[in-house]
């Protein structure tokens, strides 16, 4: 069975999405309904910007997400038997197995973009990476710290990142190094993405997403809050709006696609890292990337 997985915020590159824009009308006509839709021409960003313009809120999120979408809706035999995306991706996972329209996704990916920026500007926030400990220990250790710190992405075992208020996230990472961590890393990030201080986002998401039509998919996504096969459209929103201040179970999911008969995992989008951290999780995990 073919797994196919789509990447988050961080895979965004200069010049992603060009050789698919120079190849394909199907290419060029959509990436000219964002432009037209977004109200800028993210696609000239996309293929000339700087690094730094592609760091831009407004940018990031939609970039990968239009590269991603773009990229499955121009590979041919496009069959998945199962679909899931981390953190961001999972709205470009919704599209590729037609829960969601093209204009639909890329309107929801924007609005959530804009609501997490907004939510980051409330209170200085951030996270960590934190490497080579027992995803049990960094919960232990979270748990004790006053102030907000929660793991946030459970990418792979021995890698767990935290996120919560700045002064919360440093004390755990003191913590945890004593408690033998390899690495913990304050990531260069705009807020807490994944924690309780993403509520406010999480709201006005919400709502975008009650206005937006959500249709019986052709197969299962594993969605990062319950790390099990979906298809409900009504459950696929709420675990969709909950995602916000809950943590990415990457980990979890990909387990539970391997239970389920995954095979193979072609990584759609910018990047490699889905790639690697899918055979630190499962070492006979066959990984490939998706090419125009």
């Amino acid at each position: 069975m073919k797994a196919y997985v789509f990447p988050g915020q961080g895979a965004q590159f200069t010049g992603m999405g060009k050789n698919l824009f120079d190849t394909s009308e199907l290419a060029r006509k959509l990436f000219g309904q964002a432009d037209e839709q977004l109200g800028f021409e993210i696609s000239k960003i996309m293929f000339e910007g700087t690094a730094d313009e592609l760091k831009q809120t407004k940018v990031t999120q939609p970039a990968v997400f239009l590269h991603s979408v773009i990229l499955a809706k121009t590979l041919e035999n496009f069959k998945p038997d199962m679909v899931a995306g981390h953190s961001l991706g999972e709205i470009s996972a919704l599209v590729a197995n037609g829960t969601l329209d093209f204009e639909s996704g890329l309107n929801l990916v924007y609005k959530r973009a804009m609501a997490m920026q907004k939510a980051c500007e409330i209170k200085p926030s951030t996270m960590a990476a934190i490497l080579g400990l027992d995803d049990e220990i960094v919960e232990k250790v979270c748990a004790e710290i006053e102030g907000i710190v929660v793991p946030a992405n459970y990418n792979c075992p021995g890698q767990l990142v935290i996120s919560g208020e700045v002064p919360a996230v440093e004390l755990a990472c003191e913590k945890l190094k004593e408690a033998g961590a390899r690495r913990a890393l304050i990531l260069p990030v705009g807020g807490a993405f994944h924690s309780p201080l993403m509520k406010p986002a999480e709201d006005e998401l919400a709502e975008a997403i009650h206005q937006t039509e959500f249709k019986n998919p052709i197969c299962p996504v594993y969605q990062n809050v319950t790390t099990t096969a979906v298809t409900n459209p009504e459950e696929i929103k709420k675990n969709l709006i909950a995602q916000l201040t809950a943590p990415v179970k990457w980990t979890q999911s990909v387990q539970n696609m391997v239970k389920d008969g995954a095979s193979e995992f072609i990584e759609v989008g910018p990047g490699n890292t889905l790639q690697g951290l899918i055979r630190k999780i499962d070492g006979n995990a066959v990984t490939s990337s998706a090419t125009s």
